[in-house]
């Protein structure tokens, strides 16, 4: 007789499907859209939407009012959201951008565009913070008309409301209140440093425009204006005195520029100090990109290529020193601000900029302006010079220290692996790369002075359930091991990290889901066996592309090779090729099966240089070891065939399916 008490495995059928609409998807995974720790993210979208109008030039005034029922006010004075019908969707055009997750008028780049610069084109912006208001008031103020409307958890509850306006309105512009709903986020309060740090950015970006924020309980009212922009707001920021006067200009592309879109270009100050926290701060389209990006790796790549330049001009390297980028660049401190036409954002808060133009872009105005600066102020450039060369001595001598103290005993290195020249912990890279083809093209297309490779057969053991004492007997993975100069070791363990070889372990596999599959094997090694690389943040994912647009000349611009990561990379891609003016399939799309069919310089570009590669971080994020080793027992553990399944029906519809 069957025992009553045994639950039945819940039914998986048609039914079981659920398709999320509207603004669904945010509410149930708001950490997908925003930041989760606080609302500022939120607010600060709209605060983007106000920035925007004044970049745009169409307004002079940001105010920012924190009530005391906990609500945010963010009025300006731009063109005002358009409250006509939509001509396709038959909606007023404002509930359109608040209750849409992919509305707004920052897709249409270009002459005759609404915005020409902005910030961002994820298409999420405002209705992210409707979803997660309790209440959103929204007021218009536009040709003559004031439209108003309110919104409860991203739905209309109070319809538009049109009136003219009246001797007290404004004429244009718009007023968003927002009351964020605290069941959203760990802290419903606002961080006030972070707040006011970033209203006084905007106010430092844009010149003239007047940024305000009122405190109704403190009472308390703070107004930002700048007339002297990056240098003023530098200066007040800075722990200790520059060593030369900061360094400050700007280049932006014209009409005839054969490569980059009229205005496009960055606006920057650079400051060099002998101690002290250098100060970093950079920003796309007056959007802060706390966590950097391309834009950040071009004003790096100018500085360095103008002090080497003079360096060499003025013969004043010793003999045996290597200069690199950081040697230039430890002691810069910064604030850069870049106009980019149809910037590619890492993550919903745009965090960080992935653009790979961005880095020629600023690099090629940046480099210039300081080679001519330099010449024109020899004795500034050669303290500068003098920085840099004692930085890359004291590296050298950090790294010929090292080399002695392990010199005897180490075990003999495995023999495919191609090691780099420098022993310089901070610099070096090892690659392991996927079978021996993608081996030789990276082998060739490498630095070989800091990026060492290692090629591997076939697929990786599944070490999750492997002993320690067990996993030499694989050859792959005993040769992962000795050519990082680490021993395998648990989690509580304190392994002896004096040993290892490369400061950045790089896992390079194809685009594809053998590629992913490689990848997920080795990340399954590194966790369960060398857990303290990926702690101490050596352990990373390098991304190469999947596709090969080949797009024509137009105008000019030169015929030009562009690579896309994935299909929303590719489609951004054809839409710009499409406002450029060239005809529907006029480029041709490759899509590369694997890292074997990329040249040596194919390989370089998109994948190996520091530059303009893209290379993520292993981290564990948010969760605990606990709960990430529980995850990863349930995929790769060979007795959790029930539990895996589960994960699969629980999340498998967020997954694209690659065929």
């Amino acid at each position: 007789m069957a025992d009553k008490n045994i639950i039945a495995p819940p039914a998986y059928s048609e039914s079981s499907i659920r398709v999320l609409k509207g603004l669904e998807p945010v509410k149930q995974r708001p950490g997908m859209y925003t930041r989760t720790d606080n609302p500022l993210h939120i607010i600060q979208e709209v605060l983007d939407n106000s920035a925007d109008e004044a970049l745009a030039g169409h307004g002079k005034k940001i105010k920012v009012t924190l009530h005391a029922d906990g609500s945010v006010t963010i009025e300006d004075d731009g063109r005002g959201i358009p409250f006509g019908l939509h001509p396709e969707e038959q909606a007023p055009v404002v509930e359109l951008v608040f209750t849409r997750l992919h509305a707004g008028g920052k897709f249409d780049k270009g002459k005759g565009g609404a915005y020409s610069f902005s910030g961002g084109l994820h298409g999420v912006g405002v209705s992210v913070t409707n979803a997660l208001s309790t209440r959103l008031e929204v007021t218009s103020y536009r040709e003559g008309k004031v439209a108003s409307l309110a919104f409860s958890g991203g739905d209309v509850i109070e319809p538009l409301v049109l009136r003219k306006t009246e001797s007290g309105d404004r004429k244009s512009g718009t007023t968003v209140r927002a009351w964020p709903d605290a069941k959203y986020f760990e802290s419903p309060a606002l961080p006030m440093a972070e707040l006011t740090h970033l209203l006084r950015s905007k106010a430092v970006l844009m010149p003239g425009v007047t940024v305000t924020l009122t405190n109704e309980k403190t009472k308390d009212v703070q107004t930002w204006v700048f007339k002297g922009g990056l240098r003023d707001y530098l200066m007040q920021t800075l722990t200790a005195d520059p060593l030369i006067p900061m360094f400050e200009s700007e280049g932006f592309a014209d009409s005839a520029h054969e490569t980059f879109a009229e205005g496009e270009g960055a606006s920057w100050c650079v400051a060099f100090t002998e101690d002290g926290a250098p100060v970093r701060e950079s920003y796309v389209n007056l959007i802060p990109t706390s966590a950097g990006g391309t834009h950040e790796s071009g004003l790096r790549d100018g500085l360095f290529t103008a002090v080497k330049s003079f360096i060499e001009l003025h013969s004043l390297l010793p003999k045996g020193v290597k200069l690199l980028p950081e040697d230039v660049f430890a002691r810069a401190s910064y604030v850069l601000s870049a106009k980019v036409l149809d910037p590619q954002f890492q993550g919903q808060i745009k965090e960080r900029l992935n653009s790979r133009d961005a880095v020629r872009l600023v690099s090629s105005f940046v480099r210039p302006s300081l080679e001519l600066w330099l010449n024109q102020h020899v004795d500034y450039g050669k303290k500068l010079a003098e920085l840099a060369i004692k930085a890359a001595q004291t590296r050298q001598k950090a790294g010929q220290k090292v080399e002695k103290r392990k010199g005897s005993g180490v075990a003999v290195l495995p023999g495919k692996l191609t090691d780099c020249e420098s022993r310089d912990l901070a610099n070096n890279e090892v690659f392991l790369v996927e079978g021996d083809s993608a081996g030789g093209s990276a082998k060739m297309g490498r630095n070989k002075e800091s990026q060492a490779v290692l090629p591997l057969r076939g697929k990786v053991l599944n070490t999750w359930e492997v002993d320690r004492d067990r996993l030499f007997a694989n050859t792959e993975i005993h040769d992962i091991a000795v050519a990082i100069g680490v021993d395998p070791h648990g989690p509580n363990d304190t392994p002896d990290l004096s040993g290892l070889r490369y400061g950045k372990v790089c896992i390079l596999s194809d685009a594809d889901v053998d590629g992913s599959h490689i990848q997920v094997l080795l990340l399954t090694l590194f966790f369960r066996h060398f857990p303290k690389l990926i702690e101490t943040g050596h352990v990373y994912v390098a991304r190469p592309p999947l596709y090969r647009v080949d797009a024509p000349a137009r105008g000019k611009k030169p015929a030009s090779k562009v690579y896309a990561l994935d299909e929303g990379e590719l489609t951004a891609i054809l839409d710009k090729l499409r406002k450029d003016g060239v005809r529907e399939n006029a480029w041709s799309i490759s899509r590369f099966k694997g890292l074997g069919e990329m040249s040596a310089e194919q390989l370089w570009d998109t994948t190996l240089n520091p530059d303009t590669r893209r290379l993520l971080p292993v981290q564990l994020g948010n969760q605990d070891f606990l709960q990430t080793e529980s995850l990863i027992t349930k995929l790769m553990g060979k007795g959790e065939a029930a539990a895996r399944r589960e994960l699969m029906e629980l999340h498998g519809d967020a997954v694209e399916i690659d065929i």
